[in-house]
């Protein structure tokens, strides 16, 4: 049974007989004048016309004088129709191929091919070529099919020509953020990049990861875990409303919701509250769902089925605590918050604090909730950058949107007393001084910007789970390159022996 090493040193042989041709099998320069997918559907307006077409040979087959190639580019297949005595002769200079030279190609070369709109005596839409130039000499053949997730992550750009479903995945992907970004752009948003390294990172509960800059006398830096503190500094800086999308990085582990670096949106709106909040981003959800997906109903999401029209409800966090464990969340009782957790068969590692208790039994009961519902008024103690509700100051302006067991974004009105917000940062401070580090850092120069004065703001962010959960896969499925262990097959070893792996 032939080996890839066998498939590639034919392929080697190939290569070196065209170049011995004089052809060169990486040209720089191609010429498209229609993509594949357009050729069908237009072949009324475009029958017995010329046009230019290029692509990967998804297949390939000769009898005598006559050839056939599928070729794929990412719009579709097109068949092109090679009859020997139309298809021009080896022309070396120009990268052309005769018919003599089909020999010398293979699935996965990508060729260009010039040509009249014809339909064959099977009725189908064709190019029939006059012309055909090669682009690119592939070293490698495409498997037919790839099932193995570990091969599929690894070498993902073979996992998407062969199982092309995940490559219009991508396309969504990019439709996801492209529809956040429109919408906030209509609603007057600012799009601001701010820094992906910080001397301190905060507005987020998440164990950040740790880097040091040579320029900077070797001083140590975070990736950030939140778009948070940057974008509200710009906020004193006088802008009004502003977004970032882009990367962020939180030092935890896999899971089917979470991935170490992900793509998040934060955005922020002076002089709007968490009830204008509410109402702009549960817009925007419907916007870019619909805008993705083309639908607001979902069959099955994580499980659920969801409908994200009409208005979402409204949750209490205090109200569905007490309801389904019997917990008060403003006198909380450690020891009853373990008993949940143990009963309910979750584990924490190391020291376990009130606050976190208190997320994870809340987790428990978020994770039984189809939703769209909006969970509001968390306690102050578990919302460090938010502000208090005037009529009960245990608890904050604050809200996420509960979909299919998630919470799916997070927002607040945002503290802007300077007094206040330092003495949260000390709780925090000595939360992480007592070993949780997974508390905030103490950003004094955050506390100083809010001494020049913020104005009243509404903050929001949500990340690219959004996008997973409505699209159906995990993390590592949502995202076009996750992250592995690094690992060098044996096959490769082999193929490369001059290359210390």
């Amino acid at each position: 049974m032939a080996t890839l090493q066998d498939y590639r040193d034919e392929r080697l042989r190939k290569l070196a007989e065209l170049k011995e041709l004089g052809v060169n099998p990486y040209p720089a320069t191609s010429k498209r004048t229609i993509t594949n997918g357009e050729v069908a559907p237009k072949f009324a307006e475009l029958e017995g016309k010329e046009v230019t077409v290029v692509g990967r040979i998804a297949g390939l087959r000769k009898f005598g004088k006559l050839a056939f190639i599928v070729l794929r580019d990412q719009t579709g297949d097109i068949q092109l129709f090679l009859h020997g005595p139309d298809v021009a002769e080896l022309n070396a200079v120009e990268g052309v191929l005769g018919m003599k030279q089909l020999n010398l190609l293979d699935t996965g070369d990508f060729v260009q091919a010039t040509g009249t709109v014809i339909k064959t005596k099977t009725g189908e839409v064709s190019v029939g070529v006059k012309e055909l130039r090669l682009l690119t000499k592939a070293l490698r053949p495409m498997p037919t099919e790839l099932t193995n997730k570990e091969e599929r992550f690894r070498r993902r750009y073979v996992d998407m020509n062969v199982n092309q479903d995940v490559r219009e995945r991508f396309v969504r992907r990019s439709k996801f953020w492209q529809a956040t970004r429109e919408f906030l752009l209509t609603e007057g948003f600012v799009e601001v990049n701010v820094p992906v390294l910080e001397h301190t990172t905060g507005g987020a509960d998440a164990n950040p990861f740790v880097t040091h800059m040579n320029a900077l006398d070797d001083q140590q830096f975070y990736l950030r875990i939140s778009h948070e503190l940057p974008l509200k500094r710009l906020l004193g800086a006088g802008f009004e409303r502003v977004f970032d999308i882009g990367p962020r990085f939180r030092n935890e582990n896999y899971s089917d919701e979470h991935l170490p670096e992900h793509v998040a949106m934060e955005s922020y709106a002076a002089f709007q509250d968490y009830e204008d909040g509410m109402k702009l981003y549960e817009r925007m959800i419907k916007h870019v769902a619909q805008e993705t997906w083309g639908t607001l109903k979902f069959e099955n999401v994580n499980g659920f089925g969801i409908d994200l029209s009409g208005k979402w409800p409204r949750v209490e966090y205090a109200d569905v605590m007490k309801q389904e464990y019997d917990v008060d969340v403003f006198n909380p009782d450690l020891e009853q918050l373990k008993a949940i957790l143990k009963k309910e068969g979750v584990e924490l590692d190391g020291d376990v604090n009130v606050n976190r208790a208190l997320d994870n039994v809340w987790k428990l009961i978020r994770k039984r909730t189809a939703g769209p519902v909006w969970m509001i008024h968390e306690p102050v103690e578990i919302s460090p950058l938010a502000k208090t509700l005037p009529t009960d100051p245990r608890v904050t302006q604050r809200f996420h949107p509960v979909i299919a067991g998630s919470e799916l974004g997070n927002g607040f009105s945002e503290l802007n007393d300077p007094v206040d917000q330092l003495n949260r940062f000390l709780e925090q401070q000595n939360m992480r001084d007592a070993g949780d580090d997974e508390a905030m850092m103490l950003d004094i120069d955050f506390v100083e910007m809010l001494e020049y004065g913020m104005p009243p703001a509404c903050g929001w962010g949500n990340s690219e789970r959004n996008f997973w959960f409505f699209e159906g896969v995990t993390a590592r499925e949502g995202v076009p390159f996750p992250q592995l262990k690094h690992d060098i097959d044996e096959t490769t070893k082999a193929i490369y022996p001059e290359v210390k792996l």
